[in-house]
């Protein structure tokens, strides 16, 4: 089995309740690679004041057969958050989740770049529950909340 290889990056600054998202990709720019052929996913620390990265997990699993490629990939994402692909199997995207992880696809490659703005525009904005959840935000402008307490 191969060895995983991380290279991590030093921040300057403190993403104060950050996620850590990542990214599979061929050229570190863009989404542009399937889970199970990515060799490298470029990882990000994102917050509501901005984005930072965090270093790049190379996996190349061409020496590997079957499941075993999933798992190892599994294993080199842990502690990722948001795991962005271009596309991502029903097996692999179920252990993906069972990791912890939440697997997001694009429908076309897309900007990297684009892809944080967005996420940090979100989290200032009102993030979905699960976001949330990632985040450690209060959730405070659910209209749902009014009905619970009142039962």
């Amino acid at each position: 089995m191969g060895e995983i290889s991380k290279i991590t990056v030093e921040g300057t600054s403190n993403l104060a309740n950050s996620m850590r998202v990542a990214f599979a990709t061929k050229d570190l720019e863009s989404i542009n690679a399937h889970f199970g052929g990515a060799k490298e996913f470029v990882v990000y620390k994102v917050s509501k004041e901005g984005f930072e990265v965090d270093g790049v997990i190379k996996t190349d699993t061409s020496s590997m057969e079957g499941d075993e490629k999933t798992e190892y990939k599994v294993k080199a994402l842990q502690g990722i958050n948001i795991m962005y692909c271009e596309s991502i199997g029903g097996t692999a995207a179920a252990k993906v989740i069972r990791a912890g992880m939440n697997p997001m696809k694009v429908q076309e490659p897309r900007k990297i770049e684009d892809v944080l703005k967005e996420l940090v525009s979100m989290l200032n904005d009102n993030p979905p529950p699960w976001i949330k959840q990632i985040m450690n935000i209060e959730t405070t402008e659910d209209p749902r909340l009014a009905r619970w307490t009142a039962e």
